[in-house]
């Protein structure tokens, strides 16, 4: 992350300021605690900068930890995917990577602990039963028939547990609390359930696995952390989190704060949803540069940078809201305003042909590659006699607003002549093929010699030197701002949110742009090539117009 970016301020840190101001900690220490059972979103990127901006800027420690208690629905891909994400936004976390089933040991030992205690128990109820007990958000739950089974009958059943002797779901361990709680969290939560399920970490070792709310705590608690932050969602299960601390024999206690989720428009940050869409195949895949997974915002071009500005500028509080798109994508045009080099493509060609330019002669002028900052330095482009320019940078006629080419008007090619239209050809449909123009050949870097200034500048691309390249134009992956709103989010996706421009030419320099490079078609948006692409095959992705064509 770069040293000079500025340094937030938010509750959590005005939290954070007092506790180290007051003694209550020397340092500090967050955690990153994702469950790798997707890839990771935006909403997490919030996260992200959050925990580990606050251990770099507190000079503390941040853990990757990877809530790994769920192993049906988890994969090793996206455990490394989630690696590759943090690493990518500029982050490092501490020492090495922790993994919840590192405790899965000692978790044990502390369930072992509150059945002593008499503070656990194991129930046979099942899941409908389960639901009938717990009761309502107006009516209070009613014990289960095995809460007071004794002690060490208890003991025994949960060995029986450990040991496979149970069927998925006929039996779980259950923290012993108040069946009439106000908090639905607090009637006798499930602690630990039945899978006979292979893990990537601890392969078969184990056949019950513990819930995120008896794990969550207590990995804090082993780890040192000082700050547990989460999400508003989890604003409840602070009392569990506390319970489960006060009722075993662990000496760290933790303290969890709560900040509100990011909700993006145009998107769903549901990794249910998201998987939803990867596997009936409404998109390429978690990477597809529609999703706003982070490596879909990396496919598609998006910065490091960018998305840091972005968290920053949505801020750290307790208030639920609605984030407009257009503020991601402000701060990627930002970003690339300053640090993309400028080129040209032609994305919907049309052919002109200078008729009184030299047959075959081909010129290489010099052309800036950024017009604010000379550092950028200057790339060779290839004119020639025949070239192409953009269908809608023609017209036969037209007022006085349109600044492009126009029939017996003159216009400045960039960074090359001017050139008059003189007539064109049409197709049987109507559609302009080719335009004939004359050029001044004493206009290359000045005006014409009467004075004359051309009204209008457009992009080109040599018909002969240029490279053909597939385009993908992508867009908003849904129609309205809160898909997750609607009855069937599927319903509601943008059949436009993808148009594929597969006869666009593009300058030669750009058949040598790495992978994930940003560039700036000019006046075309910025793009970057995809990574399918190749220098016989070139695939390029807009990454975001160059204004914003939703507002309004």
């Amino acid at each position: 992350m770069a040293e000079n970016e500025a340094r937030p301020s938010n509750f959590v840190r005005n939290i954070i300021d007092k506790d180290l101001a007051d003694g209550k900690h020397a340092s500090t220490h967050t955690r990153f605690p994702p469950e790798p059972n997707g890839y990771l979103h935006i909403g997490h990127a919030k996260s992200i900068c959050l925990n580990f901006g606050i251990a770099q800027d507190y000079k503390g420690k941040c853990n990757l930890r990877f809530d790994d208690t769920n192993p049906e629905k988890e994969d090793i891909d996206y455990v490394n995917s989630i690696q590759e994400d943090v690493k990518w936004l500029g982050f490092q976390w501490d020492g090495d990577i922790c993994y919840s089933s590192n405790y899965f040991d000692q978790l044990h030992d502390y369930a072992v602990e509150l059945i002593k205690a008499g503070k656990a128990y194991v129930c046979f109820l099942n899941a409908e039963q389960t639901r009938e007990y717990r009761g309502t958000l107006k009516e209070p739950g009613k014990n289960s028939p095995y809460r007071d089974t004794s002690v060490d009958e208890n003991l025994a059943l949960f060995a029986k547990m450990r040991n496979g002797e149970f069927k998925e779901g006929e039996c779980c361990l259950r923290a012993k609390v108040d069946m009439a709680s106000s908090f639905m969290c607090m009637r006798d939560p499930v602690l630990y359930r039945i899978r006979f399920v292979h893990h990537h970490q601890t392969a078969d070792k184990w056949c019950i696995y513990p819930m995120y709310d008896f794990t969550h705590c207590i990995s804090d608690a082993i780890e040192g952390i000082t700050h547990s932050l989460c999400t508003l969602e989890f604003q409840d299960n602070r009392r569990i989190y506390d319970w489960i601390l006060d009722n075993i024999s662990i000496e760290a206690r933790p303290h969890q704060y709560e900040f509100s989720r990011l909700n993006l428009e145009y998107t769903v940050m549901s990794k249910r949803k998201l998987n939803t869409l990867v596997v009936d195949n409404h998109v390429e895949g978690w990477d597809d540069p529609r999703m706003p997974t982070i490596a879909g915002l990396r496919r598609r071009g998006y910065t490091p940078a960018s998305i840091r500005e972005f968290c920053k500028r949505i801020g750290v509080t307790k208030m639920e809201n609605m984030v407009e798109m257009g503020m991601l994508e402000a701060c990627i045009r930002d970003d690339l305003n300053s640090n993309a080099a400028r080129a040209m493509a032609v994305i919907d060609p049309v052919k002109v042909v200078i008729e009184n330019y030299p047959q075959g002669q081909v010129e290489q002028l010099e052309v800036s590659n950024h017009p604010q900052n000379e550092e950028f330095g200057k790339r060779i482009v290839p004119f020639s006699r025949e070239f192409f320019i953009e269908a809608e940078d023609f017209r036969e006629s037209a007022n006085k607003k349109y600044k492009r080419l126009v029939l017996e008007k003159a216009v400045r090619l960039r960074g090359a002549y001017v050139v008059t239209a003189t007539r064109c050809d049409k197709d049987a449909d109507g559609n302009v093929t080719t335009i004939y123009c004359t050029y001044d050949p004493d206009t290359l870097g000045k005006n014409p010699a009467d004075g004359t200034k051309p009204k209008g500048v457009i992009h080109w691309v040599s018909a002969s030197e240029g490279k053909p390249a597939t385009v993908r134009l992508y867009d908003r992956l849904f129609t309205v701002p809160n898909p997750a709103a609607e009855e069937d989010f599927t319903q509601v996706l943008n059949p436009d949110s993808l148009v594929e421009m597969k006869h666009a030419i593009v300058e030669p320099s750009l058949a040598e742009l790495a992978t994930g490079t940003a560039v700036q078609f000019e006046r075309m948006g910025y793009f970057c090539p995809d990574q399918s692409s190749s220098a016989d095959n070139l695939v390029f992705n807009r990454t975001v117009t160059l204004r914003d064509t939703w507002a309004g």
